[in-house]
């Protein structure tokens, strides 16, 4: 769906008038903050398989520049 500019001033004023960042909590308990923290790993440029290649890339550049 493509938003038109009216459309998406009109949803503006609609979310401002729910406030939903009001109600929002986040998680409350040791073991939600926990699986929070893991949030940026699930996908793109943060995922666990790219954080780890990239540094397993790290260790191969930074052994040849010692070499």
């Amino acid at each position: 769906m493509r938003w038109t500019p009216e459309a998406r001033k009109k949803q503006s004023e609609a979310i401002k008038g729910w406030r939903p960042w009001d109600s929002s909590t986040g998680p409350r308990t040791a073991e939600g903050k926990v699986i929070a923290s893991q949030n940026p790993f699930k996908h793109g440029a943060r995922s666990r398989q790219y954080v780890e290649e990239r540094r397993a890339l790290n260790n191969v550049l930074k052994n040849l520049l010692m070499d």
